[in-house]
């Protein structure tokens, strides 16, 4: 299976605290911890040529995993067209933290912005399975739980999901869907809240088995292919009198 790993990286660049959490970026952190998964990984950021989503690169992508936060109006609309009708066609999508901002998501779900409530009070949260019988809850116990990170609270203003896979609870009282699955065409998409840049959440071998799960969830599948537009009759239509 073919992913690629996107990531703005530029927090871990401009950011010593955050560089020294990764110090290669994000991207590579995840790539490191699914190196066990069987996985044929590359990465891809955004101040490469294209972003690095060049049409030979998505062509080559069965699963896209994003991670953005603050530079999503520098990604450009061609790119980003470019991503959404791989999605359409198949192309799974597997979207991380504050990417619920990112264009291709929002263009996915059909909402200009996912609003939610949030802050940086270093805060426990207990992400708890609330569908133990889906995939990508697989080898999960009961919950997953974190020391510190971002708080994000309802109301999260996004379509209602296909599947509810988690829920967070967290140390100041918020609740939030944080792990929601989509259909998008002949595209799966996971939307998976944890991992803000400040804290090591993607050093967490149960979040990072969360992902690897996703992506297996969302990897194309021989689905129907859908026709639209004028077509013929398959049976012969007799004349109205």
């Amino acid at each position: 299976m073919k992913v690629t790993i996107w990531n703005e990286y530029r927090h871990e660049v401009e950011d010593a605290a955050i560089a020294q959490i990764y110090p290669q970026g994000i991207h590579n952190a995840i790539k490191e911890g699914l190196s066990g998964e069987g996985f044929d990984i590359r990465t891809a950021t955004l101040d490469e040529p294209e972003h690095g989503l060049t049409e030979e690169v998505l062509a080559q992508t069965d699963v896209l995993v994003w991670w953005g936060h603050k530079n999503h109006r520098d990604v450009q609309d061609d790119v980003v067209e470019r991503a959404y009708q791989r999605v359409l066609d198949g192309m799974g999508l597997i979207v991380l933290h504050s990417a619920h901002c990112s264009k291709i998501f929002n263009k996915l779900l059909g909402t200009p912005t996912c609003q939610l409530r949030w802050r940086e009070a270093d805060e426990k949260e207990r992400l708890w399975v609330v569908d133990p019988a889906h995939p990508i809850a697989e080898g999960i116990g009961s919950y997953i739980e974190l020391p510190m990170e971002e708080t994000y609270g309802e109301h999260f203003n996004i379509p209602a999901p296909d599947q509810l896979v988690f829920i967070s609870w967290f140390e100041g009282g918020e609740v939030f869907r944080s792990g929601v699955t989509y259909h998008r065409g002949r595209g799966k998409i996971f939307y998976f809240r944890p991992g803000h840049e400040t804290y090591p959440t993607y050093h967490n071998e149960e979040i990072l088995k969360v992902i690897a799960n996703g992506i297996r969830w969302s990897a194309p599948t021989q689905s129907a292919t859908p026709v639209y537009g004028n077509a013929k009759a398959l049976e012969q239509v007799k004349p109205k009198t």
